[in-house]
């Protein structure tokens, strides 16, 4: 049974292999043999074997032979010479050992949780702010306006230092695998079937963390309507606020630091948003999202010094939030349009 269960992963690692050197997607793989996408799927998966039929002419599709697919190899026996004049260009593709995405893997399971508490702390960081800048105007603790946004001010820079040391620190040792986001590259032998076993053994921690983040977004904000609609005293609202972006944070930490990972998985196996096309889509859009975000957090700064409304100029990053997907929606339109 094993030496079966071994020789169906070898057998789906070609298939993946061969396929992805031709370009295609499962669903033109499977046109082309006259299938459905879900028998290309699970005969990648390891989960079902193609007849004869479907060897010989993936063999002829492939330009390899039958006893390439068919044998306990790893390197093809016999590949035309039109093959290798098809696909020259191939060899400047980069290719990712089992080494390399063992590595990969673990380095993003070490380094997310880090980001994410830098994240964590960016988006806390006015916290403390608000919640003083509240509680000397309510007149329930005597402290004055000035000392108050000076220590809320003192935490606020000391939490965004620590959050840009984490990111320089941490972000620095993924570098090396940045391509994997942003080309398209090949896999070697037995990297898709490990990182499908483990994609499968994480799914679940993933949709625990996925529901609970958009719970947290989602009832976050219950709290601080209530206050309001009910006529709350503007301390409890301005609290209301701080809890609010506090579950946020909550909420982020686990979309980086749990559902990042998992995202991992398919950054390697280049599926949904990193697939190849979506890859040339996201590295257009891509100093787009850096110039509008750099321009709303000099906005963000610019208004909150001079207003010095720390409590609500917050407001900004969650109207900034709905448009840039509007902005986002238009721009993948217009490149949508030019292709």
């Amino acid at each position: 049974m094993a030496s079966e269960r071994q020789g169906k992963m070898i057998l789906a690692d070609k298939i993946i292999n061969e396929r992805k050197k031709n370009g295609w997607s499962q669903e033109e793989l499977a046109e082309l043999l006259g299938v459905s996408r879900q028998s290309v799927s699970k005969w990648e998966g390891a989960q079902s074997v193609p007849d004869l039929q479907k060897i010989l002419k993936m063999a002829e599709l492939f330009g390899v032979t039958t006893d390439y697919l068919l044998k306990d190899e790893i390197e093809p026996e016999d590949v035309s010479e039109a093959r290798y004049e098809d696909h020259h260009i191939e060899s400047s593709i980069r290719k990712v050992s089992l080494e390399d995405a063992a590595e990969y893997i673990a380095l993003r399971k070490s380094i997310l949780p880090m980001i994410g508490i830098g994240v964590v702390l960016c988006i806390t960081c006015p916290v403390m702010l608000i919640f003083l800048s509240g509680l000397s105007g309510s007149g329930i603790v005597e402290i004055s306006e000035g000392i108050a946004a000076a220590a809320g001010l003192i935490f606020l820079f000391v939490q965004i230092g620590i959050a840009i040391f984490l990111f320089v620190s941490k972000s620095g040792k993924l570098r090396k695998y940045d391509f994997l986001e942003h080309e398209s590259f090949e896999t070697g032998y037995g990297v898709d079937g490990m990182v499908k076993e483990k994609m499968a053994a994480s799914e679940a921690a993933y949709t625990r963390a996925l529901t609970t983040g958009v719970l947290l977004c989602v009832l976050g904000s219950v709290p601080l309507i209530i206050s309001s609609v009910l006529g709350a005293s503007s301390l409890v609202i301005v609290s209301m606020v701080c809890v609010l972006l506090i579950l946020v944070a909550c909420a982020v930490y686990l979309f980086i630091a749990v559902c990042g990972v998992y995202s991992s998985y398919k950054i390697l196996l280049q599926t949904d948003d990193y697939a190849p096309d979506k890859k040339r889509k996201n590295n257009k859009l891509e100093p787009l999202t850096s110039i509008y975000w750099l321009l709303i957090t000099g906005v963000y700064l610019a208004v909150s010094f001079i207003t010095m409304r720390w409590d609500r100029t917050w407001i900004i990053w969650a109207v900034s939030g709905v448009l840039f997907a509007i902005v986002r929606g238009i721009s993948e339109a217009i490149i949508k349009a030019e292709d």
